[in-house]
Formats: structure tokens, sequence, C-alpha cells
């Protein structure tokens, strides 16, 4: 199931990695190509932001973005070091 995060490489509940996209924007097919590399399809959640009103405002300019727990943590452009730097602060071994 997408929305588990890792401590250690071991899947918890206990965050969540989301990576807010858009349709037709390659960025965000490259992110999520990078996070599939890396975590795998069901490490992260995909939202769509022009699914929800009140997030198309905020996202819309600045896709992709992956947040963790609600806080955003990497946007566009996102790149592979971007990625593990961030994966090694939370504790995923990739």
């Amino acid at each position: 199931m997408r929305g588990y995060a890792y401590d250690a490489g071991v899947a918890t509940p206990a965050s969540v990695l989301v990576l807010y996209v858009r349709p037709n924007c390659h960025l965000c097919v490259d992110a999520a190509i990078l996070l599939d590399e890396l975590i795998g399809p069901d490490g992260y959640q995909v939202v769509d932001v022009e699914a929800d009103a009140d997030l198309l405002p905020r996202y819309a300019g600045r896709v992709p973005v992956v947040a963790v727990d609600g806080v955003d943590r990497l946007e566009a452009p996102i790149t592979g070091p971007d990625l593990l730097d961030l994966m090694a602060e939370l504790g995923v071994s990739v």
C-alpha cells in the first residue's frame, strides 16, 4: 500500500511520503521514476494537485513536490542526489 515510509529499510506507518504532481508534467514523471527506483512504487503516495481545489493554488507552479509527514521537503527540479540525501536523512537504505 502506498503511503508507508521507511525506518532503516523497514516499512512503517509512522511517516508518509507524498509526491505532488500534475498531469502532463515531465518533471513529475521523472521524480516518480526516481522514487520508484529508490523505494519502489508502493513506498509513497501520488497526489494530483489538479484534483483538489485546495492543493492547486499551493502547488500548481511548484510540482513535483515531495513532502514527508505533511512538510514539503523537495520541489522541482528533483534530482537523484536530492532524493538520496532525503532518503538518508529518513533512514532509508537504498
